[in-house]
Order: C-alpha cells, then structure tokens, then sequence
C-alpha cells in the first residue's frame, strides 16, 4: 500500500500523527513505513527531509515503490500512532534553493534556448549544468530578470494535469514521462515537470545569487544559491570585504583598484629582490670561480631562489655546486648541480645520510634534509 503523501496536499505541514505499518533492520538503524507523511523522500535533485517520529530520530528519508522509507536510529513499533515533525528549518531552505533553480534555468532556457543537462543541491550551494556556453554577463542578465520576478511575489502553481492538457502544456522535461504527472508553474518564467516542494509564492525565494560559472563538458556548471544561503553568502563576502576595506584603508566600493594598486607594487618588489638575488648569486659564483666541488650555505632562499643560485655557481665552480637554505631548527633546502655529471646515486646517499627527499635529472637535483648544518658539512667533507 502506498505511503499518503502528505507534502504534495501542503508542503507548509510540518507535523503530523500517522501509524506506524512496518519497522525493518536497515544498514545502521531501522527503516520506518508510516501510513501518512508529511516527510519529503530523497528524489528529483532534492534531499529528503529529517526530522522525528515519536521522539525518535529521522535520518533521512527515500522513497521505494510508493512508499516512503524513513531511516530512523531506533525502531518503531508496528501498530502504534506516532506524532511525527520534519526540520522545518532545512526543509523551507531546501525549497528556497529548489524553487530558485527552478526560475533560473527556466530564465536561461527561454532567453539563450539551453537546456538544464544536471542539477545537485548540496549543503552549501547549488549546481546547474547547462547544454550550451554562458557568460558571466549573460548569467548577471538571467540573475536580474530572475530577482525581479521574485520581487513580483507571484503565485506558484502546482498540478496534476489531463493527459489532454498535458500535451498542450509546453514544459521542460529531461526525459519522457508517462503517468500522472506533476507540473511546476513559476509565471513569466518557468513551467516543468518536478516532484519537489515549493515556496507558494516567489516572494518566499528573497533573492538569487549565481556564484560562479565554469566550463564543463560542451556546456557549463553553474553555482547558485538562494534565500537564506544567498543572504549569508552575501554577508560573508561583505565582512570579507570591510576587512580588506580597513587593510588597504580604502572605501569599501574602491577595494578592486586598492587590492590591484598593492599587487602591482608587490610585483615590482618581487622583481627588485629576484634582480637582487642575481647580482648576489653572480657575485658568489666569482668567488667560487675554478673552486671545484662546493658547499654553498645562504640564507632566506626560496626554492627558485636556490636552483637559481645553484645555476650560476655550476658555472663557474668547474665541480659540483651545492646549495643549502634553512636552519637546524626547521631543515634545509637545498639544490645541487654538476653539468656533465651523473648525481642520481650521490642524491640517493645524501638522503640517506640526512633525512631527506628529493631527486631530479641526471646534472641537478633539488630536495630538503632534516639533518643540521653539522651532519650536512660532514657529509660533504666526506665526499671531497
């Protein structure tokens, strides 16, 4: 027999008193069939509801062969009349996010003809993968004929229609259907076959932000969010935003150019310190000129830093240049080359003798140690 389903006659119900027709072992808990529900089972791109019945814990919630499977952590007993209560709070967001993506790929598919391929609400944002190519400012034109639509507060209408209406209704679909079948009307914007809960009025929506987009497959992924997630998104972004304001002791409508301002002086910082850097490793490539094999010790190196450093003095060594950065405390970086020379087998030796990792071609190699400057100039005085 199949489950009453409560959430279609009014999504807005929230508790409800049901019995209880069968309780089975189900993975970690039990599996709950209740004679009427007003829980929502997972289906459509939307997640099922949570909540309790009779005190107990609702998991979560799928649907199989009509009926509505509730996965509980203890078991009900078969018979009895339980009260049960879904997390309105989840579930009210869960609609605001459905209805949302609801407008904005009904929107994108009548202006730019493509169609929603895929759908995932998550727990933190929504994504729509759509058949065609969109831009930033073709999905800002969709975003704000969306809101304004929202800020209608139009009614939302939804139905079961004849068979004869059906086929005059022209509603998007990712497959064909046959049955009864359930139609969402959003006015002016969308019209599709959908099984999930809705806001009654678009108002309920508040707003829609399209977060991202990105090339996927032939057409694009769309990040979204709607109602509570959109506000709380918006004001992180605008706490973000006033901090970065207070940094760079700008207005907080001035933080792009501030932020570009900084990072093109950081650039010319970054350049005077490699030119620098340069000069520097030229210099100690001189001293070294003809010296041979060489241990090198210089301080504050980065990675490039040091095969750079290790390059120059290559050079002119006429031997092996080794380059080492760091402190006993924190370990050492280091590159070493030898042109013309073979330093797989040395760099296997030194790893094992100081607690490193690394490798590389044949006539460089670069890596870190956690030896301290005393086993690594042992180890060297060794090999000369």
């Amino acid at each position: 027999m199949e489950t009453e389903k409560l959430f279609y006659q009014d999504p807005y119900l929230r508790k409800f008193e049901a019995v209880v027709e069968e309780c089975a072992p189900w993975k970690k808990g039990f599996a709950v069939v209740l004679d009427r529900t007003c829980f929502y089972p997972e289906g459509g791109g939307q997640p099922g509801d949570r909540g309790t019945l009779g005190g107990v814990a609702v998991t979560g919630t799928r649907e199989a062969e009509g009926q509505v499977l509730h996965m509980t952590d203890a078991p009900l007993e078969p018979g009895t009349r339980v009260t049960g209560e879904i997390d309105w709070d989840r579930r009210f967001d869960l609609m605001q996010q459905h209805s949302g993506e609801h407008m904005v790929s009904g929107v994108i598919h009548r202006i730019y003809g493509y169609d929603n391929v895929g759908f995932h609400m998550g727990s933190d944002v929504i994504t729509i993968d759509f058949s065609g190519l969109l831009t930033e400012e073709q999905l800002r034109e969709a975003e704000r004929e969306v809101n304004g639509r929202i800020w209608e507060d139009l009614p939302v209408k939804c139905w079961y229609p004849d068979p004869e209406t059906l086929k005059e209704i022209p509603y998007r679909s990712k497959k064909e259907l046959s049955g009864a079948v359930r139609i969402v009307e959003f006015p002016g914007t969308d019209i599709c076959a959908c099984c999930g809960t809705h806001v009654a009025r678009t108002g309920e929506i508040g707003l829609v932000r399209i977060l991202s987009v990105e090339k996927f497959h032939s057409g694009v992924r769309v990040e979204m969010a709607a109602g509570r997630r959109a506000y709380e998104y918006l004001s992180d972004i605008a706490d973000q935003n006033r901090q970065v304001s207070r940094i760079l002791s700008a207005k907080p409508l001035e933080t792009a150019a501030a932020v570009e301002a900084a990072a093109a002086e950081l650039e010319a910082k970054k350049q005077q310190i490699y030119a620098m850097e340069q000069r520097q490793f030229a210099a100690k490539a001189e001293q070294l000129r003809g010296k041979g094999d060489v241990l090198v010790r210089m301080e504050g190196l980065s990675p490039d830093g040091l095969r750079r450093a290790a390059i120059a003095i290559q050079e002119t060594c006429g031997g092996r240049a080794a380059v080492f950065s760091g402190d006993d405390a924190a370990g050492y970086k280091y590159a070493v080359g030898h042109p013309g020379g073979d330093l797989r087998q040395w760099v296997k030796e030194l790893n094992a003798a100081l607690s490193g990792r690394g490798g590389g071609k044949p006539g460089f190699v670069q890596g870190s140690v956690s030896a301290g400057w005393k086993e690594i100039t042992a180890f060297f005085s060794r090999q000369l």
